[in-house]
């Protein structure tokens, strides 16, 4: 059943006749009976990564996948991006290196945050490369691997300007030693050195240079003790755009991969397509009087007579609540904002009063489509990043996929 069918599948015998929605999606998923879902174009994203890799040839790339890859869904996600040309798969956490790994995908695969008892021998066990930046961590990875009597793939990761993760200073002098002494031992391999960029969104910044610099002297630092990476990686999204020469072995391409940029102020796609739709559908449209406060504290009050619709979507479901009356939707065939307080679990749409809106008609709350607000209209609504946007939607929001083949669904 098409979007349109499923939706005159909620009207009564006495409505009129269905009307075709302003930007119907491509080949919709079935929606029926759905309050609101997200739409995953796993085609775009595919795209996406062969777009971006003929930015950088010459290099490995590496799809970031956390954070359920960044609200879309681990597993069709990843595998769309290893269809797309990836080589590499990287996430934050153990238990999503752990999904991916036992849901048969081989590809090769870094995860990077750890704390002390963390399950190194699961890690190891599943072939998974592990991030180092402090000895103790490369003691835990060794002792399981010993273990386990096998050596572990390790990056050590060198903090080059962003105070973050990595070894920062005369730490990384140290790290850089222990890891060569538990190299001679055969409990790990040192299989990569990275870092990571503390303003590459900004082309500009006089600190994108510096990090590279640095980085480069703390991999020389490394081969003089006798280390030998095979990958020295440190380029993210907007790195892997518009720092070519920080591209080195491998790109990590994370936001870009879901056609967002990193570098809004630039005023280039880049030929990135969004890759996630957020829609949701009418649960009541009526008529209100003019100076009706609308929503819990009355932070919307219609100026005239107006029919206004329910959107069975709040915050819960990761609608910003700070979206009160500024979130930019695309409903009965115009571009609008959300009209009072962002609840729990739905909010309220002033239609206008000339509105023909139904119950059941489709809002979009972003996409990607001519006329569709986008992601980082939301952001620029809220004050925040489209990052932020795209990884808040709640867990009970159905991620639909399409562009997948049939053993992805």
């Amino acid at each position: 059943m098409s979007e349109i069918d499923a939706s005159d599948a909620d009207r009564t015998a006495t409505d009129p006749a269905p009307r075709t929605p302003a930007h119907p999606p491509e080949a919709a998923p079935e929606t029926h009976g759905l309050t609101v879902w997200a739409e995953i174009d796993l085609d775009a994203l595919e795209s996406n990564v062969r777009t971006l890799r003929a930015l950088a040839p010459a290099s490995e790339f590496m799809a970031v996948v956390k954070a359920d890859a960044y609200g879309h869904g681990l597993l069709p996600v990843a595998r769309a991006a290893v269809r797309g040309g990836a080589t590499w798969l990287g996430v934050a956490q153990f238990a999503e290196a752990f999904e991916l790994r036992d849901a048969g995908l081989t590809t090769r695969l870094l995860t990077w945050l750890s704390v002390p008892g963390a399950d190194f021998a699961g890690a190891v066990r599943r072939d998974i490369d592990l991030s180092a930046s402090a000895p103790w961590v490369l003691d835990e990875i060794a002792a399981a691997a010993s273990a386990l009597g096998r050596t572990a793939r390790v990056h050590l990761k060198v903090d080059t300007g962003l105070g973050r993760g990595g070894a920062y200073g005369a730490d990384w002098t140290t790290l850089v030693e222990h890891a060569r002494r538990l190299e001679t031992e055969g409990s790990v391999t040192v299989v990569g050195i990275w870092t990571h960029f503390a303003h590459a969104d900004s082309p500009e910044h006089p600190t994108v240079l510096a990090q590279q610099e640095r980085f480069f002297e703390a991999v020389a630092e490394a081969e003089r003790a006798g280390i030998r990476p095979e990958l020295r990686h440190l380029a993210n999204s907007a790195a892997t755009l518009v720092h070519p020469s920080a591209h080195a072995d491998l790109v990590r391409p994370g936001i870009a991969m879901y056609g967002l940029t990193p570098v809004p102020q630039v005023e280039d796609d880049f030929g990135l397509r969004p890759v996630m739709t957020l829609r949701a559908r009418l649960a009541l449209v009526k008529a209100l009087p003019a100076g009706q406060g609308i929503s819990y504290g009355h932070a919307y009050v219609p100026e005239v007579d107006t029919v206004v619709g329910l959107v069975p979507a709040g915050y819960a479901d990761g609608v910003p609540r700070n979206a009160t009356n500024v979130g930019p939707l695309l409903v009965d065939g115009r571009r609008t904002t959300i009209a009072g307080r962002v609840c729990m679990d739905q909010f309220v749409v002033d239609l206008g009063p000339d509105s023909q809106a139904r119950a059941g008609d489709v809002v979009t709350l972003f996409g990607g489509a001519p006329g569709e607000p986008t992601a980082q209209d939301w952001a620029d609504a809220t004050d925040t990043i489209s990052y932020e946007i795209v990884t808040r939607i709640g867990a009970r929001v159905p991620r639909l996929h399409v562009g997948a083949p049939r053993d992805d669904a």
